[in-house]
């Protein structure tokens, strides 16, 4: 033990000492930390660089003005996205703590948005996987038919309505001089007698695989209103998937942060064989094209800003707890800053490559189909489950195609689950300490109990109760809770001492350093979150999927998911004040609740971060800095 070492431990008060020397009589549990670095990066990059990447962005990029929209993408990640992308990877690493226990020690005042960030991840947590459900659905079916045809190839009478058109089966009826009108071939004859090239010109035309996913997959009912019943194939698939969630974290961050290595990376290798087949494909060109070319006018539109803005937030996800959660398993001096460096110049150089392999089978699509790029392309499950379904019945060994890209749908999608999965579970067990012992049983029964929440999905209504969720609530509630992490950590516990935190971890910093990132968690930063929060409020429209407008109960419904997070927030802020003394007036209580507890700083296993790190410059007078706090030592300790 180093002589400073022993001069810092007098200086700690009587009860700090008993509560550093004194064993306890019943210790807690380890937490357990990542096996190694490249497990947390991976982890990191999996949930940040998820679906969004590979079927929102691109659409938003051809929508806002092409590669003109990478300029205001850009600028949202440097003011929004990295900064509390930093900020959070930082305070969780700081305090080796997940959301809910890190805000009880960091303001007790505000306890509550730790909590808040949960209830986010476990609703997200239930639709999540029934996206993973139909991507192992599709899988299924594309093994099965290998040696056959894909069933969306051509119009099943099983599942199709008489508005599937089936450009196969068109183009069979064309070379015999027929005209093909609801899903029959008639011949000259009968075409001029009934006028049945007007009726074919202006028919409702619904390509197989989108007829396949709505009435096949989905058997989706005419409204929220009319749930049906649980489909037996889908709620099997979606138990597959959430069975895959727990043997993949049963054992924690141990067992998850190897099977990363596979799913953070295996999309990558995907991307890139699909952008090289991509790119031969005839009218491959011509997609590119359009997505690439720029119109800088589009950076005058005030939507393409709030459309980056929206986009890199939600990309990265912040204020869901999920960074908190997988840097509080890092090591003390882990260098966190990099990672967030990495992991954001990985998200936006993967949404723009995914958006060339995208718009290159777009591309062919809109030539096999001889119409303008426009009218296929689509964005979320619309481009998922039924362009690109419908692009690889036109490649030859189409089934190959298929595993392929689901299976690569599936690593990206069970990486953000991961991190969800994992979120709720280290609450629970920073909560509960002593069932970190029984870590198996408590994944086991937010498992089951995330399958049997998750089956009103494989209902007939369960898309429309899926795109209800997805509306609310992560949306504007997660703002607010961002919002209020940046006046917590910035304003009342102070950037410059956070940044001395930080700098505890990853070494001394630059002056301006210092000030470029508490000026950004100050300032730059929240009025970005404020600026993305008023536009969702001016963007609002009630829900709706498709042609279907919902009605208002569900409308309300959806409100009252919203509304949840901030309100555990305000009940929870509420009852810490009425709960304190009464010797003291409602402000005075505020402001004792608002500062950091006496447990708040990092493990005592981590050391004190101004000894264990020789680069924090040294101040005057001399200080060491205990747990963020400076405390003055005499001179030739």
């Amino acid at each position: 033990m180093s002589d400073a070492h022993v001069s810092l431990k007098g200086l700690i008060t009587s009860k700090e000492e008993s509560d550093v020397e004194a064993p306890a009589e019943e210790a807690e549990p380890e937490r357990g930390n990542w096996t190694g670095r490249f497990d947390f990066l991976l982890s990191l990059l999996g949930y940040s660089v998820g679906l969004g990447n590979v079927w929102r962005f691109p659409y938003l990029c051809y929508n806002n003005g092409g590669g003109a929209f990478l300029i205001p993408f850009t600028v949202m990640l440097i003011i929004a996205g990295l900064p509390l992308m930093f900020m959070e990877l930082s305070f969780g690493q700081y305090a080796a703590l997940g959301p809910v226990a890190v805000y009880n020690q960091f303001c007790p005042l505000f306890r509550g948005l730790g909590y808040g960030m949960v209830i986010v991840s476990s609703i997200v947590m239930l639709y999540y996987n029934l996206i993973i459900a139909w991507t192992i659905y599709y899988m299924a079916v594309s093994i099965t038919s290998i040696f056959y045809e894909l069933p969306w190839q051509n119009c099943d009478a099983d599942w199709s309505t008489e508005h599937c058109y089936s450009y196969e089966e068109a183009d069979l009826c064309e070379a015999q001089n027929g005209t093909y009108y609801l899903r029959k071939c008639f011949n000259q004859t009968y075409t001029i007698a009934h006028n049945i090239s007007a009726l074919a010109e202006s028919a409702l035309r619904r390509p197989p695989a989108e007829e396949y996913f709505t009435n096949k997959v989905l058997g989706l009912s005419s409204g929220i209103e009319e749930t049906g019943h649980i489909r037996l194939d889908m709620a099997a698939c979606l138990f597959a998937a959430w069975l895959i969630v727990f043997l993949c974290l049963c054992k924690g961050v141990q067992s998850s942060g190897k099977v990363v290595y596979f799913t953070a990376l295996f999309p990558y290798v995907v991307l890139v064989i699909l952008f090289f087949r991509g790119v031969t494909l005839p009218g491959a060109g011509t997609g590119i094209m359009f997505y690439l070319t720029p119109d800088f006018t589009q950076l005058a539109n005030a939507q393409v800003w709030g459309d980056a803005a929206v986009q890199i937030f939600f990309a990265l996800s912040p204020a869901w707890g999920g960074l908190i959660t997988l840097s509080s398993y890092n090591k003390f001096s882990n260098n966190c800053y990099i990672d967030s460096l990495i992991v954001a110049a990985s998200n936006i150089l993967t949404s723009f490559f995914a958006g060339l392999v995208i718009f290159s089978v777009i591309g062919f699509l809109a030539h096999e189909l001889e119409v303008e790029v426009d009218k296929v392309v689509d964005q979320g499950a619309g481009l998922a489950f039924i362009v690109y379904p419908e692009v690889v019945t036109r490649l030859p060994v189409s089934p190959l195609w298929s595993i392929l890209f689901f299976v690569m749908l599936l690593t990206l999608g069970l990486d953000s689950q991961f991190a969800l999965m994992e979120t709720v579970t280290t609450a629970i067990l920073d909560r509960f300490p002593n069932l970190r012992q029984k870590k198996v049983w408590v994944v086991l029964a937010v498992a089951v109990f995330g399958y049997l929440g998750g089956l009103i999905f494989t209902t007939n209504s369960g898309m429309y109760w899926l795109q209800l969720m997805d509306k609310y609530a992560a949306n504007w509630s997660v703002l607010i809770i961002a919002i209020g992490e940046c006046i917590l950590i910035a304003w009342i516990y102070g950037a410059e001492k956070f940044c001395r935190d930080i700098q505890c971890m990853i070494g001394r910093q630059s002056m301006l350093w210092v000030i470029f990132w508490s000026s950004m968690w100050r300032c730059i930063t929240p009025a970005a979150l404020v600026f993305i929060l008023v536009f969702n409020w001016i963007e609002y429209k009630p829900a709706s999927y498709g042609h279907y407008v919902y009605p208002m109960w569900a409308d309300a419904v959806g409100w009252m998911l919203g509304v949840l997070p901030v309100l555990v927030v305000v009940i929870m802020a509420v009852d810490k004040i009425c709960s304190g003394p009464d010797d003291l007036t409602i402000m005075e209580k505020a402001r004792v609740l608002a500062r950091p507890t006496d447990e708040w700083g990092p493990p005592v296993k981590a050391g004190v971060c101004a000894i264990a790190r020789r680069s924090v410059p040294e101040l005057s007078p001399p200080v060491l800095l205990l747990h963020g706090r400076p405390v003055l030592r005499e001179r030739g300790a």
